[in-house]
């Protein structure tokens, strides 16, 4: 079973004059892991490293910044694989304190600022969700409104045209059941369309 973070969890070490600050947070995506990564950046401008690792089913990734090669990201990567991860940010901005550790002392250095954010986090189980698009006559909006209240659904985008589309989402495994109730709410009168569109 995966595993998420709710909130970002820190650490900060102090390791031959070299700090290391450390922080876990979910993540949406590649796109927002970049963002908070530049945004480490502008905020630690005089920081000699900020490396990272981000675990996302196929869109997993880790960066050194600098220090060298395989001592910093992949280490951090695995931390949060060992911890079964995803949708996860691990970033370490280290401000270089003039002794140099070596790459094993670089890898404990690493691995260690984002085990000791990770050691009182609540971790959550990792829900796959599925999202659901579909149009109904103005007069089933109400049926289908309470529908996916009931089965505690996120409702999201709502658009009023010739028809009334709602885009919403839930749990995967409560998705099929939800569909054949609002199919019964509407008497059929109901069209599933794609939720990307």
């Amino acid at each position: 079973m995966a595993f998420t973070l709710a909130q970002p969890v820190h650490s900060e070490l102090l390791i031959k004059k070299s700090r290391f600050i450390g922080c876990v947070r979910p993540v949406a995506d590649r796109a927002a892991a970049q963002q908070v990564v530049e945004a480490l950046r502008a905020q630690h401008p005089a920081a000699a490293h900020v490396c990272w690792a981000f675990m996302a089913g196929g869109q997993s990734a880790a960066n050194d910044d600098g220090e060298p090669g395989g001592t910093a990201g992949r280490p951090m990567l695995e931390v949060l694989r060992h911890q079964q991860l995803e949708g996860v940010l691990a970033t370490v901005v280290r401000y270089f304190g003039g002794v140099k550790l070596g790459a094993g002392g670089l890898v404990r250095a690493y691995t260690d600022a984002v085990a000791q954010a990770l050691i009182d986090a609540p971790l959550q189980p990792r829900v796959a969700q599925s999202t659901l698009c579909c149009s109904v006559p103005y007069d089933a909006e109400g049926a289908v409104r309470r529908e996916l209240a009931a089965a505690g659904a996120s409702l999201g985008d709502v658009r009023h045209e010739t028809l009334v589309r709602l885009a919403f989402s839930l749990p995967a495994d409560r998705s099929d059941a939800l569909v054949r109730r609002i199919q019964d709410a509407t008497q059929g009168r109901v069209v599933w369309e794609d939720p990307k569109t």
